[in-house]
């Protein structure tokens, strides 16, 4: 495979540490020696003179592994096509494993330049980051450090191989924001973000979730030729959702009833912009059950009609509940959970659950009978719901979200960067869309009622994941397609859905 842009559209199968692990492995046993860490070295140099094609000084720092090894490789034929690489190297040739060895040998033969430091900070034209790569988890120190800090503080574009430095492959929890690596970096940027990373051999989970598309900026992808297709999947990358044409012979009720019940004193709004995300979204009819009376209707939406919760035909509708639902929604949960049709649980709702045990219980049960449910927690949100707390949730979203669904046997949706969709039985799927745009109030309502219209005749877990995965697709990338100079609302999000909704 030639080198590869991951843009948002093409699903991707992601691998962690332990299946590349195995995969390297069985490559490396059926290849002559040294002729992966080759083909490494060989694609991160075509990628360094594909982003900076006049580049003339290119600083490689290179670690005491065999990330470093690519990275020296890379300078070797750097230098063979003309260009000046510097490499500043944190081995010791004494315990090098026989790839990196190798390389190093060939750098040296070469008349590689090596320097105990980066050239001057105006001198160079891209920075490469071969430190540490695949399995380093530990926040970096002493000289690794001082090179996460030159390359924080050169002006040039930065390359990583294989993985930031720091970053969990597996998790995307970035060693490098520890404390003691945050003193390390320019005080001008307090951290800096990689411009690119090529992933080689495989695609890791940690470069699209948590904090890893912050650190790895634009990933690309080489396989270094080597077939993966035998070893499972750890997650996927979503892909762009299939249109879903509607027959010209349908009506209303075609397209069904959604009920969003939430909106307890002084939060309304909450329950009123899932409403309209699942009325701009194609459901039929949108029903509005207030936890506040005080609020009957919205005259800016007059197709949302306003109920009480008494009055719903809950077996009839798909129901998004806990929107601003605060206390008042521990009253109507069991009617939600208990109904046949679809039900997303939000917010409030999920706040509810997690403190009370026989909601918990009717929620697994519902689960089991195969009732469409969808969870769409935030990381305290799903923290609570996992009695544990936000940083362990963040520090491994993946098995957070597979956890709650594996609890509640349904589709779970942990937002956030690198939004996770998960399910029973299933490799979870991890969402490249969206951006900090939807970091403003309400837009997880949003997200609520979006999902909320999709569910409409769905009757097994794997379309509502597929449903599901669908929504969360496009709400982001509605985000990453906004206008510049233009303030993203949740109440334009919701409108918007109606351009983008298949």
């Amino acid at each position: 495979m030639a080198l590869v842009k991951i843009t948002p559209g093409t699903p991707w199968p992601l691998h962690g540490v332990a299946a590349t692990r195995r995969i390297e492995q069985l490559a490396q046993a059926a290849l002559p020696p040294h002729v992966l860490m080759q083909r490494a070295g060989q694609s991160v140099a075509r990628l360094a003179l594909a982003l900076a094609p006049h580049a003339h000084t290119v600083w490689i720092a290179c670690g005491p592994g065999n990330n470093g090894g690519d990275g020296l490789e890379a300078a070797v034929h750097l230098q063979d096509w003309g260009k000046n690489p510097v490499v500043t190297w944190l081995g010791n040739a004494t315990t090098l494993p026989p790839d990196a060895a190798a390389a190093l040998a060939k750098a040296r033969a070469a008349g590689v330049v090596f320097a105990d430091s980066p050239p001057n900070m105006t001198a160079q034209d891209l920075c490469i980051d071969a430190l540490l790569g695949l399995g380093s988890t530990r926040a970096p120190e002493g000289r690794l450090a001082q090179c996460l800090h030159w390359l924080a503080s050169s002006a040039a574009p930065v390359l990583a191989v294989d993985l930031p430095s720091g970053l969990d492959a597996d998790t995307g929890t970035d060693a490098t924001n520890s404390e003691a690596t945050k003193q390390a970096k320019t005080p001008a940027t307090g951290n800096f973000y990689y411009k690119n990373t090529l992933s080689l051999l495989t695609l890791k989970p940690g470069l699209f979730t948590g904090q890893g598309r912050d650190a790895a900026g634009q990933v690309w992808f080489d396989d270094l030729g080597v077939d993966t297709s035998a070893e499972a999947p750890s997650a996927g990358l979503s892909a762009a959702p299939f249109h879903r044409p509607r027959q010209h012979a349908s009506h209303k009720g075609s397209h069904g009833d959604v009920a969003v019940v939430g909106g307890a004193a002084g939060m309304a709004g909450a329950a009123l912009l899932a409403a309209s995300a699942a009325l701009h979204a194609g459901a039929g009819r949108v029903f509005v059950a207030l936890l506040d009376a005080a609020m009957p209707y919205d005259p800016q939406q007059p197709e949302l009609m306003f109920r009480t919760a008494d009055s719903l035909q809950w077996s009839a509708m798909t129901v998004v509940c806990g929107c601003g639902g605060g206390e008042a929604v521990r009253t109507v949960l069991p009617k939600a959970i208990a109904s046949p049709a679809g039900v997303v649980l939000d917010a409030d709702a999920l706040n509810a659950i997690a403190n009370d045990g026989q909601l918990r219980y009717l929620l697994a049960a519902r689960g089991r009978h195969g009732k469409p449910t969808v969870l769409t927690p935030h990381p305290l949100e799903a923290a609570r719901l996992l009695g544990c707390s936000t940083a362990q949730v963040q520090g491994s979203r993946l098995a957070a979200a597979q956890q709650l669904a594996d609890a509640f046997a349904c589709v779970v949706v942990l937002k956030g960067s690198g939004t996770v969709v998960a399910a029973p039985g299933t490799a979870p799927c991890i969402n490249p869309t969206g951006n900090a745009l939807l970091a403003t109030g309400g837009t997880g309502d949003v997200l609520a009622g979006f999902i909320g219209a999709r569910l409409h005749g769905l009757s097994t877990l794997a379309e509502v994941f597929i449903q599901t995965s669908g929504a969360v697709y496009l709400h982001g990338l509605l985000a990453d397609h906004w206008p510049a100079g233009k303030a993203l609302t949740a109440g334009r999000l919701a409108a918007a859905l109606a351009s983008n909704a298949a």
